[in-house]
C-alpha cells in the first residue's frame, strides 16, 4: 500500500518512521528531491499513520519547507503527483476556507485515490474526501457522527514528553484517521472505505 504524506517531508530513519519509500519536493518552480523536513510536522504525521500501518510504502510529497504555508497551485500540483505515481491514500493534513478554490480541488481528485483531510475545510468538505476533525479520543480508536470522522489530535507519543508539550492539532486527527483508512483498505476496495470506516465506528459505539 502506499500512502502520500502531503506535507513538510519527512525525516527517513526516524524512529517513529523507518523507512521512506520514495517521495518529492513540489515547489513554485516545478519539483525538486529535497524532502527534508525543517519542520519536523511531516515526520510527525507519518508517525501516526506508521504507527497503525506499519507495513505500508510512506511517501514524502513536500510542499512545506519554512512555514506551514502553500499556494493552491502547489497543493493542487502535488496532488496530481500523487494520482499519477499511484498513490492510493493520500494524507492532506491541512485545509483552505477560500470557496473559489473548490473547482481546482475537484479538477485534480478522483474517485479510486482515497483521500484524508480536515473537515469543515476544503477539500476535507468535498463528497469523496474523509473529513476528520479533533475530539478527546484515545488514538487507537474513532468516532463519527453528521458525515465526520473524529479522532485524537495527538502524533505518536515522544518518551519523556508530556502530551500538552508535544505537537497536536486537527493535522494529527486527519493522520491518526489516515491510519485507520488504511488499515480498512486492506478488507475493501477504495470505493467502500468510507462506508467501512462508518460502519467500523458505529460498531463501536453500541
Amino acid at each position: 500500500m502506499k500512502i502520500a504524506v502531503v506535507d513538510s517531508g519527512i525525516h527517513a530513519g526516524h524512529a517513529h518512521v523507518g523507512a521512506v519509500a520514495g517521495g518529492i519536493a513540489v515547489t513554485a518552480d516545478g519539483f525538486s528531491d529535497d524532502t527534508v523536513d525543517r519542520l519536523g510536522h511531516g515526520t510527525a504525521v507519518a508517525g501516526a499513520i506508521r504507527e497503525k500501518i506499519p507495513e505500508a510504502d510512506l511517501y514524502a510529497v513536500k510542499i512545506f519547507d519554512r512555514r506551514l504555508s502553500a499556494e493552491i497551485d502547489t497543493i493542487t500540483r502535488a496532488i496530481a503527483w500523487c494520482i499519477e505515481n499511484g498513490m492510493d491514500l493520500i494524507n492532506l493534513s491541512l485545509g483552505t476556507a477560500n470557496p473559489a478554490h473548490r473547482e481546482r480541488f475537484e479538477r485534480v481528485l478522483v474517485p479510486y485515490v482515497v483521500m484524508v483531510s480536515v473537515a469543515d475545510l476544503l477539500p476535507g468538505s468535498l463528497p469523496g474526501v474523509i473529513a476528520a476533525a479533533v475530539e478527546d479520543c484515545p488514538r487507537d480508536q474513532f468516532r463519527y457522527r453528521d458525515g465526520v470522522f473524529y479522532a485524537s489530535p495527538y502524533p505518536r507519543p515522544i518518551p519523556g514528553v508530556p502530551p500538552e508539550r508535544n505537537l497536536q492539532g486537527s493535522s494529527f486527527a486527519v493522520a491518526n484517521m489516515t491510519g485507520f483508512a488504511a488499515q480498512a483498505l486492506k478488507t475493501v476496495p477504495p470505493e467502500a472505505v468510507r462506508a467501512e470506516l462508518i460502519r467500523l465506528a458505529e460498531a463501536r459505539s453500541r
